[in-house]
């Protein structure tokens, strides 16, 4: 694997991980703020669903990458 895939096998898996505590904060914080504002919530959850679909693109980028090593 060249220096390039090394180092986006690295970085995938950071910002899957990155993402998916974001998302889980947003959702945290959407439920605090819902009593108050729930246009807040609302806005909180969908960035959370957003956040949800980036990590899924970027699982498919990683998958990707994973079939591209198999065929070197």
């Amino acid at each position: 694997m060249d220096d390039i895939q090394e180092k986006l096998k690295a970085l995938l898996d950071y910002w899957i991980e990155h993402n998916s505590e974001h998302e889980k904060e947003f959702r945290d914080w959407a439920e605090k703020a819902a009593p108050s504002s729930g246009e807040v919530a609302q806005q909180l959850q969908e960035a959370a669903t957003k956040m949800a679909a980036v990590s899924d693109e970027l699982m498919k980028a990683k998958q990707a990458l994973s079939k591209s090593e198999g065929r070197h």
